[in-house]
């Protein structure tokens, strides 16, 4: 498990608020999320049926492009 450095912010009283995260921090948390959600995303569609080459090309030219 990858260690995350934190920092408590407290309020009047002495009580947790908040957590401070160091950028890298945030960003590794950011990655492992996404990387979560990709690999549910391609359990959904694990057995799904793929296209060609030739297929996904056509399909291509007729997706809206951006400006």
């Amino acid at each position: 498990m990858h260690p995350i450095p934190r920092h408590y912010l407290v309020d009047d009283e002495n009580r947790p608020v908040a957590v401070q995260l160091d950028l890298a921090t945030f960003e590794w948390i950011e990655d492992q999320l996404e990387n979560a959600g990709l690999v549910a995303r391609m359990a959904e569609v694990e057995g799904d049926e793929l296209l060609s080459l030739e297929a996904a090309l056509a399909l291509y030219e007729t997706m809206p492009k951006a400006p």
